[in-house]
């Protein structure tokens, strides 16, 4: 059974979470949740990746459908990836099952 639904976290510098937010909804995104986190990069993770790691974080985790995954993460990628402001990176889970989601009227199954 192929999956439905994907998850994708973007992980990015604090107050760039509205700016991945407003990539994920050009990519198709309807909505998200932004959970503050601190990252835990040494010295050698910074030269490694040539960039200063600010140790402030935010995810967005983003619920999508699995078709529209790769148009996010694509939106996502050229406007907060690691070579913005942002110094994002994102990733995508396939998401096994889904409770909660309102559908819009038009996919509705006519049976309920």
């Amino acid at each position: 059974m192929e999956n439905k639904h994907e998850v994708i976290f973007c992980i990015v510098n604090e107050g760039f979470s509205e700016v991945v937010m407003e990539a994920a909804r050009r990519g198709g995104a309807r909505g998200g949740t932004v959970l503050r986190a601190r990252g835990t990069a040494n010295l050698d993770a910074e030269k490694f990746f040539g960039v200063s790691i600010s140790p402030q974080k935010e995810i967005v985790m983003i619920l999508c459908d699995a078709a529209i995954r790769n148009d996010i993460l694509h939106a996502l990628y050229s406007t907060c990836g690691l070579d913005t402001p942002g110094h994002g990176i994102a990733f995508a889970l396939p998401v096994d099952a889904v409770v909660g989601l309102k559908l819009p009227e038009e996919f509705k199954d006519e049976s309920e």
